[in-house]
């Protein structure tokens, strides 16, 4: 006998979040993306990198996803919470065996509920903007983002 394994977060709407944040970075001029969607677990449920997105771009999105999975909250909010608590900040770095990237592009994915089911991380253009791809991902598929919308000036962010 075979049994189900509950997925709050289903590998079809993790496609959905990642080719519609691709697609808010094309639509948007950004530098190629790689986008990372996790379950509650700190697992990969899908990775997608674009043609020309650096290898690094891999481990700095799944690190955001990661960091706002462990702190339960935005990577923005840790970025803004812990900015002046640079040893804090080191702290949870080596806590995490270095899987944690304090800065916004990852964005937690809210059930109907207003539930965790799993969390978004984008590397590739400045952070903002990436932050900004995750949350139209996230909307594209139906789900709720945290924070539920992107920083004001993401248009204006430069590298």
């Amino acid at each position: 006998m075979l049994y189900d394994l509950k997925t709050d977060l289903p590998l079809a709407a993790a496609d959905r979040i990642i080719d519609a944040a691709l697609a808010a970075g094309d639509g948007a001029g950004m530098l190629p993306l790689t986008v990372v969607v996790l379950d509650t677990g700190g697992h990969v449920i899908a990775l997608k990198r674009q043609d020309g997105s650096g290898i690094l771009r891999v481990d700095i999105a799944t690190g955001k996803a990661w960091g706002a999975l462990g702190m339960g909250i935005p990577s923005r909010t840790i970025r803004d919470r812990l900015g002046q608590r640079p040893a804090f900040q080191g702290a949870l770095v080596g806590a995490s065996q270095g899987r944690f990237v304090p800065v916004p592009g990852g964005v937690l994915v809210l059930d109907g509920d207003g539930k965790v089911i799993g969390a978004v991380g984008i590397s590739g253009d400045t952070s903002e903007k990436d932050e900004y791809c995750a949350i139209q991902g996230i909307k594209a598929a139906g789900l709720a983002p945290a924070p539920a919308e992107p920083d004001e000036a993401w248009k204006d962010s430069g590298l």
